[in-house]
């Protein structure tokens, strides 16, 4: 005979009672067992949508990636294109003999005054946009 062992005199809490998990396993089981009719739908419509955002997520960060690209090249096209209007506006000005401190004034040109020099240290000295991707 099997003697039973109690813990306490009291009522057992449910922590101490016998869990049945055979009966759990079977109802289970046949509850996986079952493919409902809209499950292989949802799953379907589930994969599509998680597929489409995932392709979304990279189209729109190649996207960012590239107008940044095309920003810096635009900005270096810019400054290149500054410069040769210069180096244009330097040869018109010393091709035409004629330029005096009278015409020069009428182009709007005005002497330099307190001419003060910065050093700038490779591109330390960038200035900053109002905006600006990524």
């Amino acid at each position: 005979m099997t003697k039973k062992f109690h813990i306490s005199k009291l009522k057992p809490s449910i922590f101490q009672g016998r869990l049945d998990f055979d009966a759990v396993s079977k109802r289970q089981s046949q509850v996986l067992a079952v493919e409902y009719p809209a499950e292989r739908l949802a799953f379907t419509v589930f994969a599509s949508v998680l597929l489409i955002l995932f392709f979304a997520y990279f189209y729109f960060v190649i996207g960012s990636v590239f107008n940044v690209i095309s920003e810096k090249q635009a900005d270096a096209q810019a400054a290149k294109l500054q410069g040769s209007i210069a180096s244009l506006e330097q040869k018109y000005f010393a091709l035409s003999q004629n330029l005096t401190p009278q015409t020069a004034s009428d182009m709007g040109l005005t002497p330099v005054q307190n001419t003060q020099y910065v050093y700038r240290p490779g591109n330390a000295a960038e200035v900053a946009t109002a905006v600006r991707a990524i």
